[in-house]
């Protein structure tokens, strides 16, 4: 996973120099890998930092998407809102592609090598794991079932001799790593425990100060790991972050 924020001109820049790099020396038909995916780069979200901020998503969406169908013919995906105010999740893209749903732009069919891809425009959401012991994958998967909701996306992983709850806490006004993290703790039994959590990419300063900050540690978050810390080399004082 790859975390890049820049001004809009220079970010579509370094998108499609990652895409190049990674469809240069990747090879979908020799991956093996226990997440859902179906391409080499598997999915481009554009993410805006504030609402007024969505429509330059959006277009960097729709940019992306038919430059990679044109230049490398992989099916092309879109999600967020599409067309006559439809907003399509992710999860959708992933059930229905090449079914229900045809790509937005190129080729009816897989690439071989390369899979397809999904791009999207989306606020802000943080992805985060718990990683757990003395507990079965079986045990995982009910454990993800039960703290699934509205506001949080979960799926269970076996990862080595190890297992996961991955979660994508897609309402980060509304739902806490250490809700997630209490309600996992409270249905574990006997030996079983969590290992540690671990923040993948970047969460918002705000997510943090709404927890407890002698939690930060067991629940993977730092400072040095948001989005606003990240952004301070394009915001220097007595400069606009745009």
């Amino acid at each position: 996973m790859f975390t890049l924020i820049n001004d809009a001109d220079q970010l579509s820049v370094d998108v499609h120099a990652l895409i190049a790099w990674a469809y240069e020396i990747l090879d979908l038909s020799g991956h093996h890998g226990v997440h859902p995916r179906f391409g080499v780069v598997d999915v481009v979200p554009y993410v805006a930092l504030t609402p007024s901020e969505s429509p330059i998503s959006e277009a960097l969406r729709d940019e992306t998407a038919r430059w990679i169908s044109t230049t490398y013919d992989v099916p092309t995906f879109l999600y967020g809102p599409v067309a006559n105010g439809v907003q399509r999740t992710l999860p959708y893209v992933r059930a229905q592609a090449f079914e229900e749903l045809s790509p937005d732009f190129g080729p009816s069919s897989l690439s071989p090598r390369w899979g397809a891809v999904a791009v999207g425009a989306r606020p802000v959401l943080v992805a985060w794991n718990l990683w757990l012991r003395a507990t079965s994958i079986e045990q995982a998967r009910a454990l993800a079932r039960l703290v699934r909701g509205v506001a949080v996306r979960s799926l269970a992983f076996e990862v080595g001799d190890q297992v996961q709850v991955s979660c994508n806490l897609i309402d980060v006004e509304t739902v806490r790593p250490s809700q997630v993290y209490d309600r996992v703790q409270s249905m574990l039994e006997g030996a079983q425990s969590i290992s540690h959590a671990e923040l993948v990419g970047l969460a918002p300063l705000s997510l943090l100060e709404r927890e407890d900050p002698a939690r930060w540690t067991q629940l993977g978050l730092d400072p040095t790991t948001t989005i606003e810390r990240r952004l301070e080399p394009l915001n220097p004082p007595g400069n606009d972050v745009r």
